[in-house]
């Protein structure tokens, strides 16, 4: 991940990403588009933590 905009903790970088995501993102696609980071990236930051993209909820969990 490149943007310096979002946080470098996992865990508020989650909570961040899954309210965007609720709020604004109709996708994690949509998400990393607007912010401009890889979503392979993303991914493997929050799996650090154990929480994987659930596409049906449109959320990490």
């Amino acid at each position: 991940m490149t943007n310096t905009n979002l946080p470098n903790d996992p865990v508020m970088l989650l909570s961040f990403v899954n309210t965007q995501l609720r709020d604004f993102y109709s996708s994690l696609d949509d998400f990393c588009g607007a912010f401009h980071i890889e979503a392979a990236s993303l991914c493997e930051k929050l799996s650090a933590i154990d929480y994987e993209y659930d596409a049906a909820t449109n959320q990490f969990r």
